[in-house]
C-alpha cells in the first residue's frame, strides 16, 4: 500500500511557492530595469562578451569626456590667439596711419592700448589655470603689464614666465596631440617690437636686423616724424608683419587640431551609439515577455497557496479528531 506523508506534501507545495515567488520576482526585477539581469551572474555564458563591451564602453567614455575637454581648451586658445593677434594688427595700422598722415602724435598712446590687449589674450584663462604657461597654469606667463615695463627689463625673453613644457592630449587609441601654445613662443616677436619702439622713445637705440637706429633723444615718437623716426617705424612695420603672419600660423594651427578633435568626438560618438545598441541587444528583455512572465508566476504562486491551503484541511490530525 503506498502511504502519503502530509509532511512530504507540505515540504513539496512549500518549494513550489518560493519557486513561483522567485520568478515573480525576477520577471519583476526585468520589468524595472528592463534587462535580463541586474548582475553578471545572472547572464551566464553571456557574461564575458558582457564585460568586454563594458570595458570597451567605459574607455569610450573616458575619450570622450578628454576630447571634450581638450576641444574646449582649443576654443579658449583660438579666442585667446585671436586677441593677441588684434593687439599686433592694431598696433600695425596705428603705425601705419601714423606715418601716412604725417603725425604720431599719439602713436605712443595707441601703442599701449594694444599692448595691453595681446598682453590679455597672453595671460588668457581656462578653468583656473593660464592657457600659455606651459606646465606652470598658476603663474602670468606675460609679466611686463606695460610697455614701460618692457623697456626696464633686461631682454624680451625675461619678461615672460612660462617654462618649456606644451599640453599634450590622448584623445583616441593612437593618437595624442601636443595641443598647448607657450606665450614665449606665440607673443615672443611681438613683444619684442613693442619693447624696441618703447626703448627708442625712451631715447635708447635700438637695433634691427643688423641695422642700428639712434633716436635724437627721448621722446620722439610723436608730431611730425622725421627722416629717422620715419625708418626706424617702417622698420618695425616689417617686424610686425612677421610677427602677425607667425601668429596667424599658431592660430590656423591651433584650428586643425579643433578639426581632428572634433572629427575623432563624432566618431566616438558614433562608436558609443552603436556600442550601446549592441548592448541593449544582448541585456534587454522584451517587457511582454516580462509581464508574461509575471503574470505566470503569480498564477502558479496563487495556486501553491491554495494546496497549501487544502493540505491544511488533510491533515491525518484532522481524522483522529
Amino acid at each position: 500500500m503506498t502511504r502519503v506523508a502530509t509532511n512530504g506534501n507540505f515540504q513539496s507545495a512549500l518549494l513550489s511557492l518560493m519557486t513561483a515567488q522567485s520568478r515573480a520576482q525576477q520577471a519583476q526585477e526585468r520589468i524595472d530595469s528592463e534587462k535580463i539581469a541586474t548582475n553578471m551572474a545572472g547572464y551566464g555564458r553571456g557574461a564575458e562578451q558582457l564585460t568586454s563591451l563594458t570595458s570597451t564602453q567605459a574607455r569610450l567614455d573616458g575619450f570622450i569626456s578628454t576630447g571634450e575637454t581638450v576641444a574646449a581648451r582649443l576654443s579658449a586658445q583660438d579666442l585667446a590667439l585671436t586677441r593677441i593677434y588684434e593687439g599686433g594688427a592694431g598696433a600695425r595700422d596705428a603705425i601705419a596711419n601714423g606715418l601716412g598722415a604725417g603725425n604720431i602724435t599719439n602713436l605712443m598712446t595707441e601703442l599701449g592700448l594694444h599692448y595691453q590687449t595681446v598682453q590679455g589674450g597672453l595671460n588668457a584663462e581656462h578653468q583656473g589655470a593660464y592657457l600659455f604657461a606651459g606646465g606652470q597654469g598658476d603663474v602670468a606667463p606675460a609679466k611686463a603689464a606695460t610697455l614701460a615695463d618692457l623697456a626696464t627689463a633686461p631682454s624680451t625673453a625675461s619678461t615672460f614666465a612660462n617654462d618649456t613644457l606644451k599640453h599634450k592630449s590622448r584623445i583616441d587609441e593612437k593618437t595624442t596631440l601636443e595641443t598647448g601654445f607657450l606665450a614665449s613662443e606665440v607673443g615672443g616677436p611681438l613683444t619684442e617690437v613693442f619693447r624696441n619702439i618703447q626703448a627708442f622713445q625712451n631715447g635708447a637705440p635700438v637695433t634691427v636686423n643688423g641695422v642700428t637706429y639712434t633716436p635724437a633723444g627721448a621722446g620722439t615718437l610723436t608730431g611730425q616724424p622725421d627722416a629717422d623716426v620715419t625708418a626706424f617705424l617702417k622698420a618695425q612695420l616689417a617686424e610686425l608683419d612677421k610677427a602677425n603672419a607667425g601668429l596667424t600660423d599658431q592660430t590656423a594651427r591651433n584650428g586643425l587640431m579643433q578639426n581632428h578633435v572634433e572629427a575623432a568626438l563624432d566618431a566616438q560618438q558614433g562608436q558609443k551609439t552603436a556600442l550601446q545598441k549592441m548592448m541593449q541587444d544582448k541585456t534587454g528583455y522584451d517587457p511582454a515577455q516580462a509581464i508574461t512572465d509575471l503574470q505566470q508566476a503569480q498564477v502558479a504562486i496563487e495556486a501553491s497557496a491554495q494546496i497549501i491551503n487544502s493540505l491544511k484541511n488533510t491533515s491525518l490530525l484532522n481524522l483522529l479528531r
